[in-house]
């Protein structure tokens, strides 16, 4: 009997070691984020606040990952993806511009936002686990920056 009592409360005590590991999903995100350094792409939890009109709500504080511009490039936009492959400005107006539509159409249905200013190209993504969307973020930015 002392044998089980010194048992339960080794297990007790050694238990809330158990919450420092980290689940699938955060450790899905941990690979995804080392890849993406590799890459050469910059990723940080930016909040943001939604348009209300967005079906999904996405998360918040929210994965942007970015990369600098090229020199010269100094137009700047921004769109949202109100359903997969469907890119609208903050009026909901549609995407018109064939070059960035055709960088828009590889985005995984996950990526909520896209935008550029002066300085850098940014993507906001839900990192999902759909294979391949890594891939397709880098060169998405890298032809958008």
């Amino acid at each position: 009997m002392t044998w089980w009592i010194v048992i339960l409360l080794t297990m007790a005590a050694l238990s809330p070691l158990a919450w420092l590991r980290p689940s699938r999903r955060q450790g899905r995100q941990i690979t995804v984020r080392l890849e993406a350094r590799r890459r050469g792409l910059g990723m940080q939890l930016v909040s943001q606040e939604w348009p209300h009109w967005l079906a999904l709500q996405p998360p918040s504080p929210c994965a942007q990952y970015h990369r600098p511009r090229r020199a010269g490039k100094v137009d700047s936009w921004s769109y949202w993806q109100l359903a997969p492959g469907q890119w609208v400005n903050q009026w909901r107006e549609p995407c018109t511009d064939t070059r960035l539509n055709e960088h828009f159409e590889t985005l995984p249905a996950d990526v909520f936002k896209a935008e550029a200013d002066r300085q850098m190209v940014a993507l906001y993504w839900g990192e999902g686990s759909e294979e391949g969307a890594l891939q397709r973020i880098a060169a998405a930015l890298q032809g958008l920056a």
